[in-house]
């Protein structure tokens, strides 16, 4: 079977210390036969405030070093980014791309929009259903922002709040309130010819998806990226095996890989 993991971090982006190598050679070792490297360009900080300015320095060199040593027949390291926060500037966002020969782009949102603060939804206190709603009701507006533009191929983990609300602050919330939203949301991936990922936090997360992929298979939704959101080589790749069963199981039968931001077609 043909595994891959289009979600991973390393030493280029905030929240990590892995080394490009060592995540490759982690994925070797997990019986991948492609790894997506995709460290955080955030247009928005921790503190909401805007980015400012990025360099593809490091990041390209990193890259350089680790395709040279690990690219060969059977394995295949890809260039790419998650962008975080592309809605609030959206012609920052495409001359960021222009930066750098990427094979994918995940599309994100991790912040409050800058009308509600635009703080790091991982620093927000989930300590009151009221709190909780009121995440959930920026964050879907602010999806319907990101969906139409050009500047991603796969939308990241939709249901990312739900890993702080109830994997932290222990709700049991789910996005069944915003459904009239997700299916715009969803729509739109699809009539734009994007995809729509399934990130597996590390295989924390994989039945959590199930509604999601149900609602987007019955829209007509075909194209689909999976990632570990792997920040370390212990968890590059886990979860994945069990994420394409489910794929199947919900009615899927192909898996989406990126070749210089064109999709292609995967038997699951």
């Amino acid at each position: 079977m043909y595994f891959v993991d289009y979600h991973s971090h390393t030493r280029c982006s905030p929240d990590s210390t892995a080394r490009l190598e060592d995540m490759a050679a982690a994925a070797r070792q997990a019986g991948l036969s492609e790894l997506c490297t995709t460290d955080h360009c955030d247009l928005q900080l921790e503190d909401g405030s805007p980015l400012k300015s990025w360099d593809w320095t490091a990041v390209r060199q990193q890259f350089d070093r680790a395709a040279s040593r690990f690219c060969r027949s059977d394995f295949r390291l890809l260039l790419g980014v998650e962008l975080g926060g592309a809605q609030t500037n959206p012609r920052q966002a495409g001359e960021i791309l222009s930066g750098a020969p990427l094979d994918f782009v995940i599309g994100s949102v991790h912040n409050m929009s800058p009308a509600a603060g635009g703080l790091d939804l991982s620093t927000l206190d989930y300590s009151t259903e009221e709190v909780c709603r009121r995440v959930l009701e920026d964050y879907m507006s602010c999806l319907l922002d990101l969906a139409p533009l050009p500047c991603y191929d796969s939308l990241g983990h939709i249901i990312y709040p739900l890993r702080y609300i109830n994997g932290r602050a222990g709700f049991s919330f789910t996005l069944e309130p915003w459904a009239d939203q997700m299916d715009q949301v969803l729509r739109t991936v699809i009539e734009t010819g994007r995809s729509m990922e399934v990130n597996t936090h590390g295989g924390k997360e994989i039945q959590e998806w199930r509604p999601v992929l149900e609602r987007y298979r019955a829209l007509g939704g075909e194209y689909i990226t999976v990632g570990a959101d792997a920040h370390s080589p212990l968890r590059v790749g886990r979860g994945i095996q069990q994420a394409m069963e489910l794929l199947r199981d919900t009615g899927f039968r192909w898996l989406t890989v990126y070749r210089q931001r064109i999709p292609e077609q995967i038997k699951l």
